[in-house]
């Protein structure tokens, strides 16, 4: 097993958006952490946190700008609007990246737990590239979130989806590993997927997610499906493979169908059947909407990759005293 002899710099990237009121909670909380980590000599002392503010409507930049006078280790990244989380994440990892060994991305609502920071940094140590945080219960959930969430990884297994179950995008990602995304060219992001692609040695460590402390959640259930639609439909032609099944089966149906009817036709029970007629209406015509719809989503994210527009787009940057870091000058 591969051991690591140079002490590493780490770099804590959070994407906020409208966090004002739990930030300041979890930037005490890591850099608490940091220092717990440099005295066992586990990361460098230059080690930083960057926070990305997502094209927040809030005072969110405001507390990045006022906890970076009590932290001069603390980087803050404006997006120029909101691109959304995953390219949030995106755009702290593309910037970390330029100075860190070693990123670990979490959510800045404080219910990934940063106490197993420790271990994903020692698995890490040890020779992993990747290490997932996955949780190890999901007790807490409502009945509907736990078994939607179940149904979800199932299908995403069946599509053929590679994914680590009860992983969300809390993760420790080495510099090796980050440059090998960051060369992937899709625009259609869904980190989940895009990261067991990478290979390299992985690991995991599990932890209880927590509540969250403020503020109200980012992903209803509304942009909770619209997340799991895009992630299968990236990373799976599935969809359109078993809608050709079903054209199958439904043509089979049909083809039983029309011998029966000759049949009927023979024997002299020429009666129409209204009931049958409705139901063959509106079955095919759902199944065609179905289809339609779903090559429909295909096609869109075509045209999005085809236009190669920037995932973000960075509207300032702290000052940073971190060897190397050099602003883009406004």
């Amino acid at each position: 097993m591969l051991s690591r002899s140079k002490t590493p710099r780490l770099g804590l990237v959070l994407p906020a958006y409208n966090e004002q009121e739990v930030l300041q909670i979890i930037l005490s909380k890591l850099k608490q952490i940091k220092l717990d980590l440099v005295r066992e000599n586990l990361i460098s002392n230059d080690s930083f946190i960057l926070v990305v503010d997502d094209g927040s409507q809030d005072g969110t930049w405001q507390v990045i700008q006022d906890q970076k006078l009590i932290n001069s280790n603390l980087i803050g990244v404006k997006l120029s609007r909101n691109f959304g989380h995953q390219s949030a994440l995106l755009a702290g990892m593309s910037e970390g990246i330029k100075l860190a060994d070693i990123l670990i991305t979490l959510d800045a609502d404080l219910q990934d737990n940063p106490n197993v920071i420790r271990e994903m940094i020692v698995k890490y140590n040890e020779g992993s590239e990747i290490v997932y945080g996955v949780r190890s219960s999901r007790a807490d959930d409502t009945w509907f979130k736990r078994n939607s969430a179940l149904a979800f990884y199932k299908m995403c297994t069946f599509l053929g989806v590679d994914m680590i179950p009860n992983h969300a995008d809390f993760r420790l990602m080495s510099q090796t590993a980050v440059k090998a995304l960051l060369k992937l060219p899709e625009r259609n992001v869904f980190l989940r997927a895009m990261v067991p692609l990478l290979g390299f040695q992985t690991d995991k460590v599990f932890y209880e997610r927590g509540k969250r402390q403020a503020g109200t959640s980012k992903y209803p259930l509304k942009k909770m499906l619209s997340f799991a639609i895009d992630g299968i439909t990236s990373f799976s032609v599935q969809p359109i493979r078993l809608l050709f099944g079903l054209g199958m089966f439904v043509t089979s149906v049909a083809g039983i169908e029309i011998m029966y009817t000759i049949f009927e036709k023979m024997i002299g029970n020429t009666e129409a059947g209204w009931s049958s007629l409705m139901i063959s209406i509106w079955l095919l015509g759902g199944i065609n909407l179905v289809a339609i719809s779903v090559i429909g989503i295909y096609i869109g994210k075509i045209f999005t990759e085809v236009k190669h527009r920037p995932l973000f787009e960075i509207e300032t940057k702290t000052e940073s005293s971190i060897k190397n870091y050099q602003p883009e000058k406004l």
